[in-house]
């Protein structure tokens, strides 16, 4: 079984980022795959400085990057915060990097953004891409920008936008089949 984790780069309560992963993870799970939410403020890291690689490390962030070493595919969904990916994002990013485990050199990883304007979170979702080949990320060729984030979604949590949503399931199937 194909083993998927999905991450926001936003814990903002009531986060769209947020609810785009947790979509991604139901229709991840209905294709047949072993996929889970990992809600990043369970794993609080300061911010990176490489003067505390030398110190006592946080442990989160050993074990944010051995979940992320054992999957086959992970979904990142960041707002675009001032044209780019958010501070808690890259920060997760440098600190997963430098435990040496490998993190992101097994899994597909697939991105989006959800972003207020109509430009879908383009911006953010170039800069997500950049950081993550630069740590030796497959990314998956799909980019899933959804704009106009207070009407995006439906009733039941599904994107609104037809068009949007059948992106969204193409993400899902390269997700279920890009291998490394």
């Amino acid at each position: 079984m194909t083993k998927i984790l999905a991450i926001s780069g936003s814990i903002r309560k009531d986060s769209f980022n947020a609810k785009l992963a947790h979509m991604m993870v139901r229709h991840l799970r209905a294709r047949g795959a072993d996929a889970a939410y990992l809600d990043l403020s369970n794993f609080e890291m300061p911010l990176f400085n490489e003067d505390l690689l030398r110190e006592e490390q946080p442990k989160c962030a050993l074990e944010l990057a051995n979940l992320l070493a054992q999957a086959d595919a992970v979904f990142i969904a960041s707002p675009e915060y001032n044209g780019s990916l958010t501070p808690l994002l890259k920060n997760t990013i440098d600190w997963v990097h430098h435990q040496k485990l490998g993190a992101f050199a097994k899994a597909t990883f697939g991105i989006g953004s959800v972003s207020s304007g109509s430009l879908a979170g383009i911006m953010a979702l170039s800069h997500l891409r950049d950081v993550l080949s630069k740590v030796g990320a497959l990314i998956a060729p799909t980019a899933l920008g959804v704009g106009m984030a207070a009407r995006a979604f439906n009733e039941s949590d599904e994107l609104a936008d037809q068009r949007v949503a059948a992106r969204a399931e193409a993400l899902v199937n390269e997700l279920m089949t890009l291998k490394r």
